[in-house]
């Protein structure tokens, strides 16, 4: 390994942080500073997985824990393609500040996991690159002997910049076996108590290869660990972030604020740098809170409904502005059939696109992943993909049993949700 590359991912790592995942995290000075600083400290009021403690209580671990962890595996997976030749292209300022990337790539994201996903706001990776081209992150970052233009542009794909190691960087941070995905799988499995995320991070990191286009390639023996995260995922989308109570609170959170802003009592950027707290302290201020009270003392909206997307006019109901409409159109029909029920008490639930994409190239195969000897191809991927894509309609609790005792209910709503309502 070049000595001033190694140099660089090597010495002056004296500051150990205590990670229930990885044990001791060790940083420099400088690169502690950036995790105690105002910016960083908000990822502690935010919890990585939202409303999932609801059906895994051990879910509150946050963004700031889930951020140290994937600074320290994307330490570790430089310091093992240094040594298998990475060092050729790359400079000790430019791994510093894919370091400081790895730190801060969810610097700027919002509150309640993806509640705010769909709605027209600066994504987070944007607002990320915002906050660290402004001091005091800015000044922070250069003091780690990062480039902050270049940090900023590692974890925002719409900055430019010059270096020639961006494109690595950023294929090594937004990858198939990126440390942001290695952390947060095995993070997410051990506080849910779920057997299903835990990846052999070891072996991985040892099999990997650099390259300077696609970052990394894999030989065919890495085949069982790819094979292994992409069940993993699917297997956690399934019963953790999928689950069907984790998405009724989600949009019970989402419908609150689709609300607030069509009715001008919010404003997009009263959403930007808020934590867990600040934003149900804003939506009940802004909103009157009905639902976000009740998400927070756990009255969740039940199912009503589960539908097919093959069945489902998807075209007419998946605009998030028009979903409020769409509701009420759905209330006037069960007020048909004798309920009554008004469109602040439903909610339709349409889940947003998952990739199980890898894009990893296998070297000794000479193919891509998707044409190797794996047993995923595309018909298992997308197996996958129509397995967990299921269409809901939530009502509000005091409506469950009114529900159950009228045979019709079911089926109005799917030949409402199939026409397009």
């Amino acid at each position: 390994m070049n000595k001033t590359i190694e140099a660089s991912l090597n010495e002056d790592y004296t500051h150990p942080v205590r990670d229930v995942m990885w044990g001791h995290v060790y940083m420099t000075e400088k690169q502690a500073h950036l995790a105690e600083s105002p910016h960083f400290l908000r990822l502690n009021r935010i919890m990585q997985l939202g409303p999932v403690y609801l059906v895994y209580p051990g879910a509150t671990h946050t963004r700031a824990s889930h951020s140290i962890g994937v600074y320290h595996l994307g330490r570790r997976l430089l310091q093992n393609l240094a040594e298998r030749g990475a060092s050729k292209w790359l400079s000790p300022e430019g791994v510093k500040s894919f370091l400081a990337a790895c730190l801060l790539h969810d610097l700027g994201h919002f509150p309640y996991t993806h509640s705010l996903k769909e709605l027209s706001l600066s994504s987070h990776e944007s607002l990320t690159g915002e906050l660290i081209l402004k001091d005091p992150i800015k000044s922070l970052v250069a003091k780690t002997g990062a480039d902050p233009d270049l940090t900023a542009a590692i974890v925002d794909k719409e900055k430019k910049n010059k270096s020639d190691e961006l494109f690595f960087f950023r294929k090594l941070l937004s990858g198939a076996l990126d440390p942001d995905k290695l952390d947060y799988l095995n993070r997410d499995a051990r506080y849910c108590g779920v057997p299903y995320g835990a990846q052999d991070v070891d072996f991985i990191l040892s099999r990997l290869n650099p390259n300077k286009e696609r970052g990394v390639d894999i030989d065919s023996r890495l085949i069982p660990n790819v094979e292994s995260i992409l069940f993993s995922k699917y297997l956690m989308y399934r019963t953790v972030y999928w689950h069907k109570q984790v998405r009724a609170a989600t949009a019970m959170v989402k419908k609150a604020l689709i609300n607030g802003l069509e009715t001008g009592k919010l404003k997009g950027e009263d959403l930007y740098n808020l934590d867990d707290m600040s934003l149900f302290a804003l939506l009940g201020e802004k909103t009157g809170g009905n639902l976000v009270e009740s998400v927070r003392e756990g009255r969740i909206f039940t199912t009503a409904a589960e539908i097919s997307p093959e069945n489902a006019n998807l075209a007419c109901i998946r605009s998030i502005d028009r979903r409020a409409q769409f509701e009420e159109r759905l209330a006037q029909e069960l007020r048909r059939i004798g309920i009554e029920i008004t469109g602040e008490d439903i909610i339709i639930d349409i889940p947003e696109p998952v990739s199980f994409e890898t894009g990893l190239f296998v070297t000794d195969e000479n193919c891509s992943f998707g044409s190797s000897s794996s047993a995923f191809k595309e018909e298992t991927v997308n197996a996958f993909v129509n397995t967990l894509y299921t269409i809901r309609v939530y009502i509000n609790q005091k409506y469950k049993e009114t529900i159950k005792t009228n045979p019709k209910v079911c089926s109005t709503m799917e030949e409402a949700i199939n026409r397009g309502i």
